[in-house]
C-alpha cells in the first residue's frame, strides 16, 4: 500500500495545491486559463519534443499498443456519441461528449503517473498515448467542423479542419521531435538547454492547472455527466485491458501502462475545444471534475492489485 500511496501522492499532491489555491485565491480567477496556455504553447510541447527526439521512431513505434489503445478510445468515442446524437440529433454536442468520455489527461497525468509507476521506460507508452488522444481530438474537430460549417463546401471544411490541426503546438512538436531525430544531429546546447528547462516545468504546471480547472462551476445535468463519466474509467479501460491482454497478450509493461493511461480522468482538451467554438462546456467541466476525484480511486485500486500480483 506504501508503493501505491508513493505513486499516487505527488500526482494528486500538486493537483490539490492548485485546487487550494484557487479556492483561497492565492491564485486568480485568470490563474487556471493562463498557466493552461503556458503548458499548452510551451512547457508540453517542449517535453514532448524532447522525448521524441531523444527517442525516435523505433521506441514509439509499438503497433499492438497503438491498436489496443486506440481502439479502446474509439469505440468509447463511437458509443458515447451515437447514444448522444441518438437522443439529441445534435452532431458537434454528441462529438463533445464522445471526447469527453475518450480522452485521457495522458500528456498533464498520464506521463508522471506512468513514470512513477512504471519507471522510466513507462514514459514511452505515455507519449504514444498522447499521440492517440490527438488522434480523437482531430477527430472530433473534424465531425464538430462539418456540424458547424454544413452550410459550406467541402473544400472549405477540410481547410479549415487542417488549419486547426498544424496549428496544435502538442501534435505538431513531437513530429518536429520525431523528424529531428531522423537527422541524427544534435541540438545547439543553449537551445536543447532552454527545452529542458521548459519541459521539467510541464509536469507540476500541468497538475496545478488541473486543480485550478477543478474550481469551473457546472450547470450540466448530474445523470449525464456520471454516464459519460463511467465510460471513461471504467469501461474504457476494460475494452483496453482485454484487447491488449487476452487478444494480444502485450507484455507486462505495456498492458500495466495501458490499463493506467486508459483509466486516466479527462483532459481538459475537450474543454479548450468547446471554448474554442463557444460551446457549451459545463457538462465536459463537471465530467473532468468527477473522473480526476474518481480516478484517485480506481487508479489506486489497480496499482494496488497490480503490485500484489
Amino acid at each position: 500500500m506504501i508503493y501505491v500511496f508513493n505513486v499516487v501522492l505527488p500526482v494528486f499532491a500538486l493537483i490539490l495545491i492548485g485546487y487550494v489555491c484557487g479556492r483561497t485565491g492565492k491564485l486568480g480567477e485568470s490563474a487556471s486559463v493562463e498557466l493552461n496556455r503556458f503548458v499548452v504553447w510551451l512547457a508540453l510541447p517542449a517535453q514532448l519534443f524532447n522525448f521524441a527526439a531523444n527517442s525516435g521512431w523505433q521506441t514509439l513505434w509499438q503497433p499492438g499498443f497503438i491498436a489496443a489503445f486506440f481502439s479502446s478510445c474509439f469505440v468509447v468515442f463511437l458509443l458515447v456519441l451515437g447514444i448522444s446524437y441518438f437522443k439529441k440529433r445534435d452532431l458537434a454536442t454528441a462529438s463533445f461528449n464522445g471526447l469527453s468520455a475518450s480522452y485521457s489527461n495522458t500528456g498533464y497525468m498520464g506521463i508522471p503517473l506512468c513514470a512513477l509507476a512504471l519507471g522510466q521506460d513507462g514514459i514511452a507508452p505515455a507519449i504514444i498515448s498522447t499521440f492517440i488522444v490527438f488522434v480523437m481530438f482531430a477527430l472530433a474537430t473534424v465531425l464538430i467542423e462539418i456540424d458547424i460549417l454544413s452550410h459550406k463546401k467541402h473544400h472549405e471544411i477540410l481547410l479549415s479542419v487542417l488549419k486547426s490541426l498544424c496549428a496544435n503546438p502538442l501534435l505538431v512538436t513531437p513530429v518536429a521531435g520525431l523528424v529531428w531525430a531522423s537527422t541524427g544531429q544534435s541540438l545547439y546546447d543553449p537551445i536543447a538547454q532552454v527545452i529542458t528547462f521548459l519541459a521539467a516545468a510541464a509536469t507540476p504546471c500541468a497538475l496545478v492547472s488541473i486543480g485550478l480547472f477543478l474550481l469551473q462551476k457546472s450547470k450540466a445535468s448530474a445523470s449525464q455527466a456520471w454516464s459519460v463519466s463511467i465510460a471513461k474509467l471504467f469501461i474504457q479501460p476494460l475494452i483496453a485491458w482485454f484487447i491488449a491482454g487476452p487478444i494480444l497478450n502485450l507484455p507486462t509493461l505495456w498492458l500495466n501502462a495501458i490499463v493506467i493511461l486508459s483509466a486516466l480522468p479527462t483532459g481538459t482538451g475537450p474543454f479548450m475545444l468547446a471554448q474554442y467554438y463557444k460551446a457549451d462546456g459545463s457538462l465536459i467541466s463537471r465530467v473532468v471534475l468527477i473522473t480526476t476525484v474518481g480516478s484517485l480511486l480506481t487508479l489506486s485500486l489497480f496499482l494496488w492489485w497490480n503490485a500484489g500480483v
